[in-house]
Parts: structure tokens; C-alpha cells; sequence
């Protein structure tokens, strides 16, 4: 878990930010892969936007690498984190910052009761991936045009099927890859004015990916940045 400290009765609300993986494998994760490493900086964005806020960011790690088909190894671990924050600090609005395996995690869980938002960075989505879990959430998805891992053409189809479910929004970072290194700037603020956004808080400085977001749920239009 992050080394956050807050109290309950001071909490307003909870961001948890969720690494990748892989599609099979039982290996335990660690703090130095390369996946999980990945999140740092992402979560530190978030954690600078919302200093001040009474805001609790969190970045806990999947107990197993592998997504592991029907099992989805992630989404129980995910929903056991979500009723930990319940347990912990009551009935506070969570918002869901996952990349890869972990956005689909965070999409798959978005069903909980404590979720309010949700956003997948380069999201694995394999076809068919059900999106009746979303109603009523609000719900970015953004993919880079470069990247060779996930299919952003999956992105902006389930993009498409969940739009008549909530608030959706998808961004294209162009010559942006899996792994966020390419633009990583970019990456980082739209995640973290996305939670801004989310718990019904200010933009941080010009907002402009706040701005985009704004402007992608209007009919089949992605916002490109």
C-alpha cells in the first residue's frame, strides 16, 4: 500500500493507481518490476495535483503478474483494496488510475460501490471485454498511436460500446507507447487532472487535457493530444 497517512475523519476522497502485467502468469509480483515501477511517477503526479486536497493516493501491488483468464487474479485483489478503503475511511468517492492489465482491472471493478471514475492508460481490452459494469461511472481511455503491445483500436471500440452506460471520454496520445516513457509528461498530467476532474476539484495550472476530456464523449470523437 502507499505510505499515505491520513485519517478517516479528514479524507475526502481515494485515488488508487494499479500497475500491468501479463496475461498468464501465477509469479508473485515485486516492488522492482518493471510494471510496477512504471506507476511511481504516475502516482506521484497525482499525489503533487492533490496535495492539499485531504485526498489519499494509493498504489498497491497485484498479489500475482498474470491476469490468468478466468480467474482475473487482479480484480479480486482490486476488490479487496476497494473494501479496505470502505472499512477504512467510510463512504468517500474513489477514483481508479490503472495502466495495461491494471486498467483492466479497474474497469472490470468499476461496479463497486465506492468507484466513481475510472481511467485506463493503454488498456488491455481483448474484445468482447463487457462494459455493463461502467453505468454510471465516469470513464477516460487513453492509448498512445505507437503502441505495439495493447490494440488501441480495441481502446476506441469499447470506448464506443460503453458511451450509452456514463460519461466516456477517450484521448489518442500521439507517438505515445505502451509504456508511457515516450511524452511521459503528457501521460501524467492527463491522469492527474483527470482525478482533479473526478472528485469535483480545480484543474492544476491550464487544465488543457481537462479541456480535451471535456470535449471527447460527443459522438464517436476521440480527443487527440
Amino acid at each position: 500500500m502507499s505510505r499515505e497517512t491520513a485519517s478517516s475523519a479528514s479524507t475526502r476522497g481515494v485515488v488508487v493507481v494499479l500497475h500491468g502485467g501479463m496475461p498468464v502468469s501465477k509469479e508473485p509480483t515485486s516492488a522492482v518490476q518493471p510494471a510496477v515501477l512504471r506507476m511511481v511517477p504516475v502516482a506521484r503526479a497525482i499525489r503533487r495535483a492533490l496535495r492539499g486536497t485531504g485526498v489519499v493516493v494509493l498504489r498497491p501491488r497485484f498479489r500475482l503478474r498474470g491476469w490468468n483468464g478466468a480467474e482475473a487474479s487482479p480484480v479480486h485483489d482490486l476488490t479487496e483494496v476497494l473494501d479496505g478503503i470502505s472499512l477504512r475511511f467510510g463512504r468517500v468517492p474513489v477514483v481508479l488510475v490503472g495502466h495495461s492489465m491494471g486498467a483492466r482491472a479497474a474497469l472490470s471493478a468499476a461496479g463497486h460501490h465506492a468507484v466513481v471514475a475510472v481511467a485506463g492508460l493503454a488498456p488491455w481490452l481483448p474484445a468482447g471485454e463487457p462494459v455493463g459494469q461502467l453505468a454510471g461511472r465516469r470513464i477516460l481511455l487513453v492509448h498512445g498511436s505507437a503502441d505495439s503491445v495493447t490494440r488501441p483500436g480495441d481502446t476506441w471500440a469499447y470506448a464506443e460500446r460503453a458511451r450509452s452506460l456514463g460519461q466516456v471520454a477517450a484521448i489518442e496520445v500521439l507517438n505515445g507507447d505502451h509504456a508511457m516513457l515516450r511524452r511521459a509528461h503528457l501521460w501524467h498530467s492527463i491522469a492527474a487532472e483527470f482525478t482533479l476532474a473526478s472528485l469535483g476539484l480545480p484543474p492544476a495550472g491550464a487544465g488543457t487535457t481537462a479541456k480535451a476530456f471535456g470535449a471527447a464523449p460527443a459522438g464517436s470523437h476521440r480527443a487527440v493530444l
